[in-house]
């Protein structure tokens, strides 16, 4: 996997969150919007592979993570995204509810609409959306 593997898998997750959402499928939803915010947060980091270098261990390892808070140090965003929070309150709002987000998700049962609808918002707001910002940083 390649970081326009990542790339396509952010975007292929976003369509199946959707879909997910319109069908009544909350739960699912809500997990994979998070998964949307892991996959992109991984094209991020992928950017520090060198195409002929072998990567330090830690950070393959911690690759692995689905904890958004560590991937987004590990992708080396957090100074990027402190400056993006302190510019626009939307975005901050926007972050703090994404990085509730945890991988335990794809076992919840009774997520309601509303809570779907306010991530699924928070991922992809045109002017302050996390994955909005993302793409400009992958």
């Amino acid at each position: 996997m390649n970081r326009g593997d990542l790339q396509q898998l952010a975007e292929a997750r976003l369509l199946d969150a959707t879909v997910l959402l319109n069908a009544g499928r909350f739960d699912g939803a809500y997990y994979l919007l998070g998964y949307v915010v892991e996959c992109a947060l991984k094209a991020c980091i992928s950017k520090q592979f060198g195409l002929y270098e072998v990567p330090n261990k830690n950070l393959v390892r911690d690759f692995y993570s689905h904890d958004l808070l560590d991937l987004l140090r590990i992708a080396e965003l957090s100074s990027d995204l402190a400056a993006k929070t302190r510019a626009d309150p939307n975005f901050e709002t926007n972050w703090t509810t994404v990085r509730n987000w945890r991988e335990t998700a794809r076992y919840n049962i009774g997520v309601g609409e509303a809570q779907v609808r306010t991530l699924l918002n928070a991922v992809v707001s045109v002017d302050s959306g996390v994955l909005t910002w993302l793409r400009t940083q992958w």
